[in-house]
């Protein structure tokens, strides 16, 4: 490839830590990280090859070309605004949720959105070449500057403007965090009766195997879909001590009711 660009991360959470070192792995240079928290900055730079840890926002001095920033979603705007750059840098935020306006008071016109498509976690590790990276971009020269570095670490990159990031990402918490607190619910039913979650992996990974191959909705069974009114009863009655997890379990068997009536 092309000679790597020179990188500046803002930020050392869950993103940072899987996106910095993947970056430096495709023969990019990450030179400085920046965190609120020093101790998480020190972490980052302890992966990477040649980074430093940056005190402040002042980067008018850096040799970096992008900025990015991958901190929380309330503190986008805010830590754009603070940024003091050098001439021609290019910055970028990782959100799914926010619009590419939360950069438009950053003091500089080339601004865009590099998205990494996946749930992280610095315990876990990921395959960055499988993950899809969405890119959005203020300008055209902006935006192939993102795509060729997007392309340097995946190999599915897409064009994805604000609007449709935004239903692709309330997809995404449906698919990943809400399926995943399913699964957490799951565990604390069992464990309430002293059973192993365990049982339940095999069933798990059928079901994620299936909807995947036959598509979701092909793939949905359970007593909502075949309208098994004296199961959805059963289950009701089982969960009446917890009227919190009952309205979840009417809302959701309710919901698949609808969206599979019998002829």
């Amino acid at each position: 490839m092309a000679l790597g660009k020179r990188i500046a991360m803002i930020g050392s959470g869950n993103v940072a830590w899987h996106l910095a070192p993947a970056l430096e792995n495709a023969g990019h240079i990450i030179v400085e990280v920046f965190s609120r928290s020093k101790k998480n900055a020190s972490a980052l730079v302890d992966r990477l090859y040649q980074a430093e840890i940056k005190e402040d926002l002042d980067f008018s001095d850096s040799t970096a070309e992008l900025f990015i920033i991958a901190v929380t979603d309330d503190c986008i705007s805010e830590v754009a605004q603070e940024l003091a750059l050098p001439e021609n840098a290019i910055v970028v935020h990782t959100s799914g949720a926010q619009s590419l306006g939360e950069l438009g008071y950053t003091a500089t016109e080339a601004i865009g959105v590099f998205y990494p498509l996946q749930t992280f976690s610095k315990s876990k590790k990921v395959k960055f070449e499988e993950i899809p990276i969405c890119i959005e971009a203020e300008d055209k020269d902006t935006e192939r500057v993102l795509l060729t570095i997007a392309k340097s670490i995946s190999n599915n990159v897409q064009l994805v403007s604000t609007v449709d990031r935004k239903a692709l990402h309330v997809a995404a918490v449906f698919a990943c965090n809400f399926t995943n607190h399913c699964l957490t619910l799951s565990e604390q039913i069992l464990n309430s009766k002293k059973l192993d979650f365990d049982i339940l992996k095999p069933l798990i990974i059928e079901t994620i195997n299936k909807g995947l191959e036959l598509g979701p909705s092909n793939a949905q069974t359970g007593p909502a879909k075949r309208h098994d009114f004296q199961t959805l009863d059963h289950h009701m009655e089982f969960l009446s001590e917890n009227e919190e997890l009952a309205e979840l379990y009417r809302l959701f068997s309710q919901n698949i009711v609808d969206n599979y009536p019998i002829d």
